[in-house]
């Protein structure tokens, strides 16, 4: 590991059936894009990837590889030139593999076939930074380990995947303390645009916009959380949880967001902006 850029680690599907003792599913924010990956190498599904945030990341294989690179196109290169994307290419021993900055998107992942053999947690290798589970964030200097290949054989030369599209619409459903909310509170939810803020991370979407009134000002015992719930603290100001989301929460969930839509969600960066559409 040369260099890693704003946040670099290593995800896979993540560690489900343990919201029990408080830890969050985590893994790859952009799942659908991570998933992408390690099929394009032929790897096992539940096999670890690097999830590179911005760009930046700077790496030099030990032995030639098989590598797939897919989520926000990020430029790459290999020893300075041009490098496909959602494809599969070989990396030659000592070569290095460059990732500049997304034009579109935040998130991009980095599959190599046979997977980051790290040791798993719980039975996972994702870095959980809300809890600090699994692996650290990677640094430069790290040596990452990579597992044997799996019996299947990559089978697809490229696939057409769109990069990350502008002023994505996200669908949602009524959360279960819709009713905890003003009636306006949901018009401005799916009316309004929203902006993701500054303070955005894998944890969640901080988002700016229209203040959401309360209905009711007591409290609320703690209740579960979901990926794609939107909280609504005393700011009036949402909160769209992602991978790391707390597996519970004291405020209520307006709405929450289509599973299938998250991918999109882990690909909006500060500045973005975004629409929330209700479906039945």
């Amino acid at each position: 590991m040369l260099a890693t850029g704003p946040l670099a680690t290593v995800q896979d599907g993540g560690r489900p059936g343990w919201a029990g003792i408080g830890v969050t599913r985590s893994g790859a924010a952009d799942r659908a894009s991570a998933a992408l990956a390690g099929r394009l190498v032929g790897n096992d599904p539940d096999a670890a990837v690097l999830e590179v945030t911005a760009g930046g990341l700077r790496v030099r294989a030990g032995r030639t590889l098989l590598v797939a690179l897919t989520g926000a196109p990020a430029q790459p290169r290999v020893d300075g030139r041009p490098a496909p994307w959602n494809s599969p290419f070989p990396l030659a021993a000592g070569a290095e593999l460059a990732l500049g900055t997304p034009a579109a998107g935040l998130r991009s992942y980095l599959a190599v076939r046979g997977g980051i053999d790290v040791p798993p947690v719980l039975g996972s290798r994702s870095t959980d930074t809300l809890s600090g589970l699994g692996p650290a964030p990677l640094r430069a200097g790290d040596l990452l380990p990579i597992g044997g290949p799996g019996e299947d054989q990559p089978v697809v030369d490229v696939a057409p995947v769109p990069p990350p599209g502008p002023d994505p619409v996200l669908r949602v459903l009524p959360g279960p303390r819709r009713d905890w909310l003003a009636p306006s509170a949901w018009r401005a939810l799916t009316t309004a645009e929203w902006t993701v803020g500054t303070a955005s991370d894998r944890v969640g979407l901080r988002l700016a916009g229209p203040f959401l009134d309360r209905a009711r000002d007591d409290e609320l015992p703690s209740e579960g959380l979901v990926p794609g719930a939107l909280q609504v603290p005393p700011d009036g100001a949402p909160v769209l949880f992602l991978a790391d989301h707390p597996v519970t929460g004291g405020y209520p969930v307006l709405a929450v967001v289509a599973t299938t839509d998250l991918p999109a969600a882990a690909q909006l960066r500060p500045g973005d902006p975004l629409r929330f559409r209700p479906v039945r």
